[in-house]
């Protein structure tokens, strides 16, 4: 009787470093996603206040983040007795990321299935 053998490599340490790394150009995509659709609601004056925003990605915490960074972005964005003419409106970046949110597992799936094929 002839013995048979086979050999296994674990390369799951690879394969994870992988993951994680499409996971976090997945968020990075879809805190863009969510900048882009909250650029098209901000209230415009000038356009300061929509080229003050960024969208970032913390790598260890896995956490993505959009923000305005200027004195009155807050105002803008809360004070719901504010008129903005031409569509644009309050809240345009809370109403950006719940309307954004059932794409972000879909984003972050597609970067990691680019990883793992």
């Amino acid at each position: 009787m002839a013995v048979q053998r086979s050999e296994f490599r674990w390369n799951g340490d690879a394969v994870a470093a992988k993951i994680r790394k499409a996971t976090v150009r997945g968020l990075g995509l879809w805190a863009e996603h969510v900048l882009g659709v909250s650029n098209d609601r901000v209230p415009l004056d000038e356009a300061t206040l929509q080229r003050s925003g960024v969208a970032s990605v913390d790598e260890p915490t896995l956490t993505a983040a959009v923000s305005y960074d200027t004195p009155y972005a807050v105002r803008q964005h809360e004070d719901m007795t504010l008129r903005h003419p031409n569509g644009r409106q309050a809240k345009y970046l809370e109403s950006a990321f719940i309307e954004s949110r059932p794409l972000a597992g879909k984003i972050i799936a597609n970067q990691i299935r680019k990883v793992t094929k």
